[in-house]
């Protein structure tokens, strides 16, 4: 896949992405557009805010965990699982800045679930896992994107 020769990480998910065929669902959007928005509109913004900061934490963490089963598979060739190593450490980084801004808000960031229940048993092959990691990386983008609109304090989108 041309994806594993691009020459900056940010390109090189822009490229697995497209490459990949996905469209962006509402799946996750629909998760931010509940108690998150409620709570930004009937003022408490600031709890609102925190609240969806929170969510994006846990999609961060549960990433995280996800390419940490891939990484173990030991279905990928080493290129891939470099590459997937590197979108683990960029996920481990915004959880760390999301987790930093939750603070600074007064909230209590989200705690990593002792265990996901992610589709282990359907990974037979490297395809498998990157197809598994292209879903996640579909929520993920869709889950920022319906985020983003919902904050009270718009800076919060640099998070």
């Amino acid at each position: 896949m041309s994806f594993l020769l691009s020459p900056d990480p940010l390109s090189a998910r822009r490229l697995f992405l497209d490459q990949t065929g996905l469209v962006l669902s509402g799946a996750a959007v629909a998760l931010l557009a509940g108690r998150p928005a409620l709570a930004a509109r009937s003022g408490e913004q600031g709890a609102g805010d925190a609240q969806i900061l929170n969510t994006a934490l846990g999609a961060e963490l549960e990433a995280v965990a996800a390419y940490q089963v891939g990484a173990e598979s030991k279905l990928l060739q080493k290129p891939v699982l470099a590459l997937a190593t590197e979108f683990q450490s960029h996920h481990k980084a915004h959880a760390e800045l999301l987790a930093r801004t939750i603070e600074k808000l007064g909230g209590r960031p989200v705690a990593a679930k002792a265990h996901y229940s992610f589709p282990v048993d359907q990974l037979k092959s490297q395809e498998d896992v990157l197809r598994f990691a292209a879903r996640l990386e579909q929520g993920a983008v869709s889950a920022y994107l319906g985020a983003v609109p919902l904050f009270h304090q718009r800076d919060l989108a640099k998070a």
